[in-house]
C-alpha cells in the first residue's frame, strides 16, 4: 500500500470522528453547553483535541516536505535561506525603528509591559507590510499576465 492510500485513510478516518463530534455539538445546542461546564468538557473537548490532532499532523507534514525539498534542491536551499534572511530582516527593521514599546493599562487592570507592547507592535507592523507585498505581488502578476 503506497503512501497516498494510507494518507486518505488516514484523513477520511479523522474527517468521520470529525463529524460524529460535531454531530453531538449540534444535536446539543449552543444554550446547553453554553450553561454547563460539564457539557463544555464531554462536547466541546474532544472535538478540540481532534482539530489539535489534525493541526499537528498538518504542522508536521508541512515541515518534513519543506525541509525535504529544501534539502534536496540547492536552488531551493539557496532560496530558502535569501527569504529567510529578508523575513529575519524585516522583522528587526520593525521591532527597532518602527515598533514603539509603551507600557499600557488593559481591560481588566493588568499592566502590558512596554517590551509586551513592541512586539505587538512589531507583529502589527510586519502583517501591514505583508499585507501590501502580497497584495502589490498578485497585483504586479496580473497586469503582467495580461500584457502579455
Amino acid at each position: 500500500m503506497d503512501f497516498q492510500k494510507v494518507f486518505k485513510i488516514v484523513v477520511g478516518l479523522i474527517g468521520v470522528v470529525a463529524i460524529y463530534f460535531l454531530a453531538r455539538i449540534i444535536a446539543v445546542g449552543d444554550d446547553a453547553i453554553k450553561a454547563s461546564e460539564d457539557l463544555q468538557s464531554s462536547f466541546v473537548t474532544p472535538f478540540m483535541y481532534v482539530a489539535y490532532l489534525i493541526l499537528g499532523v498538518v504542522l508536521v507534514f508541512v515541515l518534513f516536505f519543506t525541509l525535504k525539498n529544501v534539502l534536496s534542491n540547492k536552488d531551493a536551499l539557496k532560496q530558502f535561506a535569501v527569504n529567510t534572511g529578508v523575513l529575519a530582516g524585516l522583522i528587526l527593521f520593525t521591532y527597532f525603528v518602527l515598533a514603539e514599546g509603551v507600557e499600557t493599562e488593559m481591560r481588566d487592570g493588568e499592566i502590558l509591559s512596554a517590551s509586551g507592547s513592541k512586539w505587538i507592535d512589531t507583529g502589527l507592523y510586519l502583517f501591514y507590510i505583508l499585507t501590501v507585498v502580497a497584495i502589490g505581488s498578485m497585483a504586479f502578476s496580473s497586469i503582467k499576465k495580461s500584457i502579455s
